[in-house]
């Protein structure tokens, strides 16, 4: 069968797009070189994730670039792609699939003189035709997009994308250097006790907003959450050199001491919040350490998880458990000290348990 280019490319090599964008993109591309009149295109797709309820990536003919915008799940139901369209000129749009979770194609189309639509009949025929051929490829390209969300959502970005990449075997991992954020509440068991349940889990969704939100704004990624505790890593990403390797380090401590700081801002506010609602405060440790972890998977042999372990670990949540006998919020090790140019306030040397050596201990500046 002697296909248009458009419809041969979606039988034979759309499916392998290495994302939506690079599917909008090359085949509004092969629209374009077909003769057909349009000065932009949008793709949407839902996506399973606890935020994001819509993604829509936006195509420009003129320049070939693709931007994306997001809809939430808790902001009213938007059509960023028609509204996009709109403004470039005629738009046709259709529903790959009569489900309300369908993806959806759109093209604008380029006015005529008369000020009239670019979709004649046979222009209208060959986009229907390009939107019954999408299904397949959009089907692949859907269930890949929904996987990596789920797996950003349980994983983290950085985890999620290892693990796609094929990295599954247990006791495989790689030596990395990170900055290490340990953190939990104070007193958490007591105050479980007499509150309601549902009480509790809002009181611990506010927690972890603030410190996984704090930890995702400066680059860090959340490995874990134990109960009441979060265990966040700040990856080292220059290493190319050695003096890259030192800046890389300090990078990495730098982001971490932002971080914690901007959690404890956060929860300052929160327990204000709290104590307007006649709620008891959320009292929290954190510590913060920098050192190697292996990263990668370990678990049993049908059971695995993503994590990071080793001496580095060990230390940060040792250190963590010395914020309340210290009676600060925040505890920062000697080697994270010794990676900024933040003033910090010295504490002396503690003995951890379980560490053969004294750890330096500094702390953040009271405000």
């Amino acid at each position: 069968m002697d296909l248009p280019s458009p419809l041969a490319w979606l039988v034979d090599e759309a499916g392998a797009s290495p994302g939506p964008e690079r599917f909008l993109a090359e085949l509004g591309r092969r629209l374009l070189a077909d003769g057909l009149p349009i000065s932009g295109g949008a793709l949407t797709l839902s996506v399973p994730h606890p935020i994001i309820a819509r993604r829509t990536w936006l195509w420009r003919a003129e320049t070939g670039a693709v931007i994306e915008a997001l809809a939430f799940a808790a902001a009213p139901q938007s059509e960023a792609g028609r509204e996009w369209l709109a403004g470039l000129g005629p738009v046709w749009e259709e529903r790959i699939w009569p489900l309300q979770d369908s993806p959806i194609l759109g093209w604008a189309g380029v006015a005529n003189g008369a000020g009239g639509s670019a979709f004649g009949r046979a222009e209208a025929g060959l986009l229907r035709e390009v939107a019954r051929f999408s299904a397949a490829p959009l089907a692949a390209l859907a269930a890949r997009e929904a996987r990596t969300a789920l797996l950003e959502a349980y994983l983290g970005r950085r985890s999620a994308a290892r693990v796609q990449a094929g990295a599954l075997a247990r006791g495989t991992g790689e030596t990395i250097r990170a900055a290490l954020l340990c953190a939990d509440l104070r007193d958490f068991t007591a105050l479980s006790e007499v509150t309601e349940p549902h009480v509790m889990i809002s009181a611990l969704d506010a927690w972890f907003d603030r410190i996984a939100g704090a930890v995702h704004a400066f680059g860090g990624e959340v490995l874990k959450f134990i109960g009441d505790g979060v265990l966040a890593i700040f990856p080292v990403t220059a290493t190319s050199s050695e003096g890259d390797a030192a800046r890389g380090d300090r990078e990495a401590c730098e982001a971490a001491l932002r971080a914690v700081a901007a959690s404890r801002a956060g929860m300052a506010h929160l327990d204000q919040v709290r104590q307007a609602q006649g709620l008891a405060p959320l009292p929290f440790g954190a510590a913060l350490h920098f050192g190697e972890i292996l990263w990668g998977n370990i678990g049993a042999a049908d059971r695995l998880d993503f994590t990071a372990i080793g001496s580095a670990v060990n230390l940060v949540s040792r250190l963590e458990g010395l914020c309340k006998p210290l009676g600060r919020s925040v505890l920062i090790s000697g080697a994270v000290a010794a990676n900024t140019a933040t003033a910090l306030m010295p504490l002396g040397e503690h003995t951890l348990r379980g560490i053969a050596d004294p750890c330096a201990v500094f702390t953040l500046p009271e405000v």
